[in-house]
């Protein structure tokens, strides 16, 4: 008998039998485990209890914060992950083509999928909040996407959804400066420059079809970074242009796209990063306070999904 666990944040999926309905109706002799998230546990005690349960594949009910609980915990063995996206982002599903039309859509997705296995970064803050080692499945950053988020309207994002967080831009942009950052890439040597953002992914779309990461391939072996140096209204012309243009409907085109000085991109293995004053980080698009120096790397493989 196949043993398939849930880790169902009940805020987001109210209905437990609605999961239970749909992979039993794929796979009626399926014993079906659900369990549920805490405000203190976004999934993780619970992704292990599935796994010490047998379950061969583990779903996320949720949102990102829920993917990526149970990522952490199923990375490095050989259960797999299915993602039944509920939340606002929804972005390693977004990533992965996962369905974002309803919770048998998703489902039905991940029973007809073969298992692949894709990387997962890892982010070890060594002088900030949080110190310690995260993981990320999408992307971690700081400076203006960690503003945004700390601008964000919640019950603007209950109704409206990820269009929340375009209100939230305009007022996290007016309130971001340029930061000094050193910067080694693999084992090149230090470079120093001044940004507004950094970025690191291991996937590059977010909200709105948006690629902020167009090299980002989820199973490369590599990192993909963003930084950008905004300075001033034209500079931050240039950098919507490059960011929605340039990495999004150019491309869609079969157009080339540009660097600028503005907007660089990169790839690596490894990334070492000290700023000169701290800055509030994101992961997985959730808030993780601030942070001074990390150390960004790659577990390539490490996650088996059913995507």
């Amino acid at each position: 008998m196949t043993i398939i666990g849930v880790v169902r944040n009940p805020v987001k999926l109210e209905s437990e039998e609605e999961v239970r309905a749909a992979i039993l109706e794929r796979l009626p002799d399926a014993d079906v485990r659900v369990f549920d998230t805490t405000e203190d546990d976004p999934g993780r005690a619970m992704a292990e209890e599935a796994i010490d349960a047998g379950c061969a594949l583990v779903f996320a009910a949720g949102g990102d914060g829920t993917v990526r609980a149970v990522a952490g915990v199923l990375a490095g063995t050989e259960v797999a992950l299915g993602i039944l996206p509920h939340g606002t982002g929804n972005l390693l599903a977004r990533n992965l083509g996962v369905p974002l039309t309803g919770t048998s859509d998703a489902v039905a997705h991940a029973l007809s999928a073969e298992s692949r296995r894709i990387d997962v970064g890892t982010i070890e803050v060594t002088d900030g909040d949080a110190q310690g080692e995260h993981l990320f499945v999408v992307m971690a950053g700081l400076g203006l996407d960690a503003r945004m988020l700390e601008e964000t309207d919640e019950e603007l994002k209950a109704k409206a959804g990820w269009l929340a967080y375009v209100k939230a831009l305009g007022a996290a942009a007016a309130g971001t400066e340029l930061v000094p950052v050193e910067l080694s890439i693999d084992d090149e040597p230090r470079d120093r420059a001044r940004i507004h953002t950094l970025m690191i992914g291991n996937c590059g779309t977010i909200q709105g079809g948006i690629t902020l990461l167009p090299d980002a391939v989820p199973d490369d072996g590599l990192l993909d970074l963003l930084l950008i140096s905004a300075d001033g209204v034209v500079d931050w012309f240039e950098t919507v242009r490059t960011v929605v243009w340039d990495n999004g409907l150019r491309r869609l085109l079969g157009g080339e796209t540009r660097s600028t000085d503005v907007v660089r991109h990169a790839s690596a293995r490894r990334v070492d990063v000290e700023l000169g004053r701290p800055q509030p980080f994101q992961i997985d698009g959730e808030e993780r306070g601030q942070v001074r120096s990390f150390t960004a790397g790659i577990r390539p493989g490490a996650l088996l999904v059913r995507a």
